[in-house]
């Protein structure tokens, strides 16, 4: 009898054990292609990265204002269920049937409220740009996440172009300088680069690093040029292209050559640091890049209703952190 109890027990065990092999991974917002891209990278068992994690359920919503985002749900609602995503009614259902979130709600003004929702039920979540719509927003959330003691993380997938990982971690000599470029899709509910410039401005600060101290910015119906000043006195600029070619890059300058920034290499590179996130709970990103990053955006819009003049980012990171306060306030009642 004692032996079979054993038995018993050492099977409950193990089944335990297998359940926990596989990571439940839920997705708010079906508005944008990266739910579909990492739903086909993880579900299809093709991937070796993506062994022990499967997406289980969506909530599709989702912006609900945005037409080049919400046109998209019922199709991308259709594709992730061929890979045998549970769709559910709501984000409370949702965390009651996974570990891990990837909010990817293409609209920053969704995420505070639904990053909420998340934090409280203690979910480790990835955020997928813009963090928030706004500096104020961005902060906000990270505030909350720190209060309901939550790892989060965001990120472009240009951070992880392999090259640009090299002139990050100094492979390639010492960086002095940068010029980076992304595609600038003017979207009205969002301030500028927020809404997609923001690629071309987390690949500056991939390159760079933290530590820009003002910026101005040109701005004509062709695009923009932000430029930048280091605390340490380099200098990177960041070009938006509103008209003209939809590429990616840049210039990272050493002190013996020029190289060339990496561009979009897919989304794979920046799943695999998602997936790692999710095993060791640990950004691999600082809050405080992150939120530079659109410190460093507010700077440069507040330069362009200033007509170019030099603008901070301890002015905008002032303005940032009250609208933050305001919101963190609104939402204890």
């Amino acid at each position: 009898m004692k032996r079979l109890l054993t038995l018993s027990l050492a099977l409950l065990i193990s089944g335990y054990i297998y359940a926990q092999d596989v990571m439940r991974i839920g997705i708010i917002g079906l508005d944008t292609s990266h739910s579909t891209a990492f739903t086909e990278l993880i579900n299809s068992g093709e991937d070796p990265c993506a062994a022990g994690f499967k997406i289980v359920a969506a909530y599709p919503y989702g912006s609900k204002t945005i037409e080049s985002s919400y046109k998209r749900i019922p199709e991308y609602t259709e594709t992730v269920k061929k890979y045998g995503v549970e769709i559910v009614e709501s984000i409370a259902e949702l965390l009651d049937k996974v570990d891990c979130v990837l909010l990817e709600t293409n609209d920053g003004r969704e995420h505070l409220e639904q990053a909420i929702e998340v934090f409280k039920a203690g979910k480790i979540c990835f955020i997928d740009k813009p963090v928030g719509a706004t500096l104020g927003e961005t902060i906000a959330i990270y505030d909350l996440a720190e209060k309901y003691n939550v790892p989060i993380f965001s990120a472009s997938s240009l951070r992880y172009s392999p090259i640009n990982q090299q002139l990050r971690n100094g492979e390639l000599g010492e960086v002095i300088g940068a010029d980076c470029y992304s595609p600038h899709s003017i979207e009205p509910t969002h301030p500028d680069f927020g809404f997609y410039g923001i690629h071309g401005v987390e690949t500056l600060y991939t390159i760079l690093g933290t530590g820009c101290t003002a910026v101005n910015r040109i701005s004509t119906e062709q695009g923009d040029v932000v430029t930048g000043e280091w605390a340490d006195g380099r200098i990177g600029t960041f070009r938006a292209f509103v008209k003209g070619p939809h590429i990616y890059g840049g210039t990272a300058y050493t002190t013996s050559k020029a190289i060339t920034a990496g561009g979009y290499v897919g989304y794979k590179v920046l799943l695999e640091q998602i997936l790692q996130f999710f095993k060791s709970g640990k950004s691999p990103i600082s809050k405080e890049e992150t939120i530079e990053i659109f410190a460093f955006m507010r700077a440069s819009n507040l330069s362009k209703e200033r007509g170019g003049k030099v603008v901070t980012l301890d002015e905008a990171m002032k303005q940032g952190r009250k609208e933050a306060d305001k919101l963190l306030k609104a939402y204890s009642k």
